[in-house]
């Protein structure tokens, strides 16, 4: 089984605690976002979990704790792009937290553990093409030595996510765009030795170098945590995703990093109170369990085959501790 933390929200930066506590409990409940009056119980014990992919904008709040995650396979989907305070409200400074924190996160866990995401790529107002373009080589060169790969993808320009950029005046996503953005990244990936995919994207960038992402990637946790894993491809995703199959602890409307181009929340507003209803003790993200809630336990087991392969590719980090052995 593989942990998804988070699609839905950013829980290593606003929710560290409580991800470390369940950690040592070996379980959290999740609601159903489609029926939240039932809720999963899921064993996250190291005996059932083979690997946690982090989806986050500031992993900074975990540093100092990593050590804590020794037992389990991990890594990071670290997104950093050239959007400004104005569209990314609670973020700190990228110069001065963001890109000197991703440095030292691969410095601390290895480059082959930090996923540079440069997404949504949107167009409007002082955002052109030339400006992702120009700020994507400005990252590319100061990230180069700390990661393998980078992901993109343009935004979705859902309901929600029109609403809160109004005002911006949005260029339509056209199909040119896309490809000359691409070609564009393409180039600029490839003078940095920064391998590039596309993540979910309908269109097909393969002919430019670009391949469609695996985020949730079966061949990274393999060579990170050096075993093989008896899983598919997730089903519940888009058809043009790869991602391999996992479970996602996080909730909807929890995120308080402020980006106005959020999917996972209808308002910031709702991020904000649900937040407040926080317990980092809790089993719950956010809130408490409540009558007429249906608590079912979901079946978990390893999908990996529990030996290390001699034939996986090293990387600078040692092989997982006995502890980490899986079953299947």
């Amino acid at each position: 089984m593989i942990l998804s933390v988070s699609r839905r929200t950013d829980i290593a930066a606003c929710y560290p605690d409580w991800l470390f506590e369940r950690l040592k409990e070996g379980y959290v409940l999740v609601r159903n976002p489609h029926n939240p009056r039932q809720i999963g119980r899921i064993s996250i014990s190291p005996e059932t979990v083979d690997g946690i992919v982090f989806w986050t904008k500031n992993p900074g709040p975990m540093m100092g704790r990593l050590g804590e995650l020794e037992k389990y396979p991990y890594y990071f989907q670290f997104t950093l792009t050239a959007y400004g305070p104005e569209l990314e409200r609670n973020l700190p400074s990228k110069n001065r937290v963001l890109i000197p924190l991703f440095q030292r996160l691969s410095k601390e866990i290895g480059k082959e553990r930090v996923v540079w995401r440069y997404d949504p790529i949107f167009f409007g107002g002082a955002y052109t093409p030339e400006y992702h373009s120009r700020y994507f080589e400005v990252l590319a060169a100061k990230l180069a030595p700390y990661t393998e790969k980078c992901t993109v993808s343009f935004l979705d320009l859902y309901r929600k996510t029109e609403r809160n950029l109004r005002g911006l005046d949005i260029l339509p996503m056209t199909r040119e765009l896309q490809i000359e953005t691409v070609q564009r990244f393409a180039e600029i990936a490839k003078k940095y030795n920064i391998e590039i995919d596309a993540c979910a994207e309908p269109l097909d960038f393969s002919k430019f170098g670009v391949p469609r992402a695996r985020c949730i990637d079966k061949a990274r946790l393999e060579r990170i945590g050096h075993y093989k894993l008896k899983a598919g491809k997730d089903r519940n995703q888009r058809a043009e995703c790869g991602c391999m199959e996992s479970i996602d602890i996080g909730a909807y409307h929890t995120c308080v990093n402020g980006c106005l181009y959020c999917y996972a929340n209808d308002s910031q507003e709702e991020a904000k109170r649900n937040f407040r209803h926080h317990d980092p003790a809790g089993p719950l993200l956010w809130g408490r369990v409540e009558e007429g809630d249906v608590i079912r336990e979901r079946k978990m087991c390893s999908r990996a085959d529990g030996q290390m392969s001699l034939f996986v590719k090293s990387d600078t980090n040692p092989p997982p501790s006995p502890s980490a052995a899986r079953n299947p």
